[in-house]
């Protein structure tokens, strides 16, 4: 087995675990192109980039360390041989797995993950990272195999101290006296000397990650518009409250009973209960409320009372010994009120042909 035929046999297999996750992402409708400028999208397929850029990396490397292998093949070919087919096999069945579960993620779901970017495509691009990350891992245990590299124990030398992870990343360069003029800024703020001290790593890292972060944003919000603007966001959050607060409303005037009401004064309340007494109340009490066969409406004078919520009480439950119905299956409690208060409005209005008194006087 010369050089060439031991690089082309390692591409192969190696191509061969990539192919082995196709099936499942065949599976997947083709998702819009909108997608692929999603901001989560972009970070997931740069990922996707920069994993694929290290297996290829490693993969070379396994192939250039077959040359070693095959010295090991003379010494321990049974052995070896056993391991290696092993380790291919293990990872054929994982990248099978992945397919698998890659294929699980493309089903539709009920709720979005990230809103804008389909649940298909979040799963399927993180079950391609997940595959990535279990291909490097086994490209590098088996560059370790075919090497022969034994993992090392860290000696600690006696007498030297033990560094908590908290002191490395708060670790900044100490000096010593003979070294600190070097390092001297000449800057000099009452007695207090400014050297050239590196800033410790947590500091350094948080403003990688604050440029990061500056992009990602201006990215978002400045070129994509994937993302509401503040004033966007006002704008929802106003909406939202002003739906919020109309359905308060319309429950609170549902729950309008004769303990509670109230006399309405808007000209809409007004009108809505006219509109209801001519369609209802009229045939018995008059257009204008000036009494037929029920009595007169606009005078003094009550035969079951004459506050609003006497005659709220009256038309809800109504006086079936007179031959008034009751009306409280027919109008809610907010139409009930607006009913009453249109009566309220019409007393003293003097109508033509009034009935006569009916009731006790009451006087407002």
């Amino acid at each position: 087995m010369n050089k060439k035929s031991i690089t082309i046999t390692g591409l192969s297999l190696f191509s061969l675990c990539l192919l082995s996750s196709l099936p499942a992402a065949a599976q997947y409708k083709p998702e819009p192109p909108s997608e692929l400028g999603h901001p989560v999208a972009i970070v997931l397929l740069t990922v996707i980039v920069g994993l694929l850029i290290a297996i290829v990396v490693l993969g070379s490397a396994v192939i250039s360390a077959m040359d070693i292998y095959r010295e090991r093949l003379k010494n321990k070919k049974s052995t070896t041989i056993t391991t290696v087919l092993l380790l291919l096999a293990g990872l054929l069945s994982t990248s099978n797995l992945f397919a698998q579960e890659a294929a699980e993620a493309a089903k539709p779901v009920a709720t979005t993950v990230v809103s804008g970017l389909s649940d298909t495509s979040f799963y399927l691009l993180c079950a391609v990272i997940a595959l990535q990350i279990l291909i490097i891992f086994s490209l590098l245990y088996s560059l370790r195999v075919l090497v022969g590299m034994e993992k090392k124990k860290k000696v600690v030398p006696p007498g030297k101290p033990v560094v908590h992870w908290l002191e490395r990343i708060n670790n900044t360069k100490t000096l010593d006296a003979a070294t600190e003029a070097d390092e001297d800024m000449g800057h000099d703020y009452d007695g207090i000397r400014e050297l050239n001290n590196p800033t410790p790593p947590w500091w350094r890292w948080s403003f990688y990650f604050s440029v990061v972060f500056a992009v990602v944003y201006m990215w978002r919000f400045q070129i994509a518009h994937s993302a509401p603007s503040q004033l966007e966001e006002l704008a929802i959050a106003e909406t939202a409250a002003a739906e919020a607060k109309e359905e308060y409303l319309k429950n609170a005037a549902n729950n309008i009973d004769e303990n509670n009401v109230t006399l309405l004064t808007g000209a809409d309340d007004i009108a809505s209960g006219q509109k209801l007494f001519s369609a209802s109340c009229a045939p018995c009490h008059g257009p204008q409320g000036q009494g037929v066969v029920g009595p007169n409406l606009t005078d003094d004078y009550w035969l079951h009372g004459g506050s609003v919520k006497h005659v709220f009480t009256t038309i809800k439950y109504g006086v079936p010994d007179k031959g008034m119905k009751s009306w409280k299956d027919d109008f809610s409690p907010k139409q009930l009120a607006e009913l009453a208060s249109y009566i309220k409005s019409i007393h003293g209005s003097n109508p033509a042909n009034p009935k006569e008194p009916q009731g006790a006087l009451e006087k407002e």
